[in-house]
């Protein structure tokens, strides 16, 4: 068995290293998550009681904000810190159960979220969560976001661990300007692959902002159903990087 699970490491970290399918996978993977965040994250603020689903800072900000005025903090926004401490954990014991390593652990993560995505849709299309933005409903449906984008970020922790943040759009900017700095100037760049980091900061930022603005239209004309266009989304995901690793 052993020498089984050692193989089986060893041909996975091979095929991570050598396939040019896969290495096409992890540049394109992170701007298809980021469209995806930014979707998720607009709509969950706007029908789920001001939550950031895909931005723990922001909650901690909001609940720090609201301490200090004497307002009593949103019971989902407290809760958002530990459930995504939760749920990241859980994608690390699924990972290890799975026993894989590397971009190999992408399809079936990936999977993960979109069930997860999948059940925010078919909670809110039914009971309809926006109509209370603070009820116990929304509470739950802000939860099972929140618990997706904390598996999509692991995911790209544990599989493309080079790719950037697909929700912290700060590091991505400060990247970008950096970088178009080193490949403007002439002389020695201060950064190093600063086309390269270029490139993949700026698809990131491109592909969260057009998710934002593709989430706020979607909640402006769909409400309920605007969760389908990241589950769309989601599935399309697996279905590429499946297609990759079946390749």
């Amino acid at each position: 068995m052993r020498m089984s699970a050692e193989s089986s490491h060893v041909r996975d970290l091979a095929y991570s290293n050598a396939s040019p399918d896969l290495a096409r996978l992890q540049s394109r993977l992170p701007p298809l998550l980021s469209l995806i965040a930014g979707m998720v994250d607009v709509i969950g603020y706007l029908t789920l009681g001001k939550l950031f689903t895909a931005h723990v800072t922001g909650n901690l900000v909001v609940i720090a904000a609201l301490l200090v005025r004497g307002g009593p903090p949103n019971l989902a926004q407290v809760l958002a810190v530990p459930v995504y401490i939760g749920a990241v954990a859980a994608v690390w014991v699924i990972a290890k159960a799975l026993d894989r390593r590397g971009p190999v652990l992408a399809t079936p993560l990936l999977l993960v979220q979109f069930a997860l995505l999948a059940c925010v849709l078919i909670v809110g299309v039914i009971y309809h969560p926006s109509a209370k933005p603070q009820g116990l409903v929304s509470g739950v449906t802000a939860m099972i976001a929140v618990s997706a984008m904390a598996c999509q970020f692991a995911l790209l922790r544990l599989a493309v661990p080079r790719a950037p943040s697909t929700a912290v759009m700060t590091g991505n900017l400060t990247n970008s300007v950096l970088s178009l700095l080193d490949t403007l100037s002439p002389g020695e760049p201060l950064t190093k692959d600063a086309r390269e980091r270029l490139q993949n900061a700026l698809r990131v930022l491109i592909g969260f902002f057009a998710g934002c603005v593709a989430g706020a239209a979607a909640v402006s004309w769909l409400p309920d159903w605007a969760w389908l266009l990241p589950v769309l989304l989601a599935g399309i995901a697996v279905i590429i990087t499946g297609r990759k690793m079946a390749s």
